[in-house]
Parts: C-alpha cells; sequence; structure tokens
C-alpha cells in the first residue's frame, strides 16, 4: 500500500485529487496540508511514503518543504504537482531531492503512473516536459559550436562566469548546488589552465579572449 501525503494550498484542488486516489488499489491518502510547516506537524504521527506537493504555496513553498523532508524524513519521496514549467524551478526541486515532477495539467493516468513510480524509487518527469526538453536538445544540435574556451570544461566555463558577475564561492556554490570546497577546486584548475594568478587577471584574461560572450 502506498500511503500519500497531499498538500497543496487550494483546497478544491486537494479534495479533487483525494477522489482521484480514493479508488486506486494499492494508493491511500493518509493526509493532506495547505502548506510545508503543516505537513511537517503531522508526519510525525502520520508517516507516509509519497508527498505530492505543490510547488508555490504561501509559508514554506515546495522547494524548502523538499530540503527539509530530504533531511529529516529521506525515506519518503517527493512528487512535485505545479503549474510551473520554467527549468530553473524544475531543476532546483529536482537537486534538492524531489523524486519526480509532473505539472498540473497532466492526465489522470500519467499521474497514478508517477505517484507509483516515485514509490518504487524510479524518477519521473511528465510526458510534456520531457518533450519540451527533448526539443531543445535537438534544436541545439544545430546551433554554431561554442567558442573556444582556453580548454575549459563546461562547468569550469560557468564558474568563470559567475565570478566574473562577482559572485563569492559560497554564492556559487549555491547556484549551482555543490560544496564551497568544489567551487574553489574549479577556480584553481580555471587559473591553472588560463595561466593566471588572481581573479583580476583571470577576469581579464576571458574578457580580451572573449570567454564569457
Amino acid at each position: 500500500m502506498i500511503r500519500l501525503f497531499l498538500v497543496d494550498d487550494h483546497t478544491v484542488l486537494r479534495h479533487g485529487l483525494r477522489a482521484l486516489f480514493q479508488h486506486e488499489e494499492g494508493l491511500e491518502v493518509v493526509g493532506e496540508a495547505e502548506n510545508g510547516e503543516q505537513l511537517l506537524a503531522q508526519l510525525p504521527t502520520t508517516p507516509c511514503d509519497v508527498v505530492l506537493l505543490d510547488l508555490h504555496m504561501p509559508g514554506l513553498d515546495g522547494l524548502a518543504t523538499t530540503q527539509r523532508l530530504q533531511a529529516e524524513y529521506p525515506d519518503v519521496r517527493v512528487l512535485v504537482l505545479s503549474m510551473a514549467d520554467n527549468e530553473r524551478a524544475i531543476g532546483q526541486v529536482l537537486a534538492a531531492g524531489a523524486r519526480g515532477y509532473v505539472l498540473k495539467n497532466t492526465g489522470r493516468d500519467e499521474i497514478l503512473v508517477a505517484v507509483r513510480a516515485v514509490a518504487a524509487g524510479r524518477r519521473f518527469l511528465c510526458s510534456e516536459l520531457g518533450l519540451a526538453m527533448l526539443e531543445k536538445v535537438l534544436a541545439g544540435t544545430a546551433e554554431p559550436a561554442a567558442k573556444p574556451t582556453g580548454g575549459l570544461s563546461a562547468r569550469e566555463h560557468e564558474v568563470l562566469r559567475l565570478v566574473a558577475e562577482g559572485m563569492t564561492t559560497a554564492q556559487i556554490a549555491e547556484k549551482l548546488f555543490t560544496s564551497p570546497r568544489t567551487v574553489e577546486t574549479h577556480r584553481q584548475n580555471i587559473m591553472e589552465k588560463t595561466g593566471t594568478k588572481n581573479t583580476a587577471a583571470l577576469i581579464k584574461a576571458a574578457m580580451s579572449q572573449s570567454w564569457l560572450h
């Protein structure tokens, strides 16, 4: 039996989801909440396997809630159900620990498949998002090759660009969902590859070689 907890600040949507799941074999809705705070308050006495979670909610939103669940309830799997279809929002919540992402206009059958997949430990991205991202990848194959960047890897080039924007090591680490130590390693590698000794010289070299364009 998959124990499912619904978290969304729209009561009508939660009731609709409950109606969707109540007659499905092997699924049981064990709780509802309007936001992350209410969910976390109930989890100690209402254990669940999957949290179906909205991204934009008042108070503790979907991203912050996912981060808390990952830290405090790592066995609970998060499936995001949201209207947000921008890649940054999707990437952030998946990096925070969500196992799947489904748009609210996704069909009933696909939502059910998503819940079962996430409960089984698999990752899931709804077909609309998957196809949109695939189209971008395919379109990218026809784009001109990127300018040379002094032998830097794609991640090193990304770190270089953020350094040039004036971001600190901690800020870069947070943006790229990595550790400050890893960012420092990238910076050191970049300086070695470019033959620079400090940040100012690095940015000057990057600008002169058009690596930041």
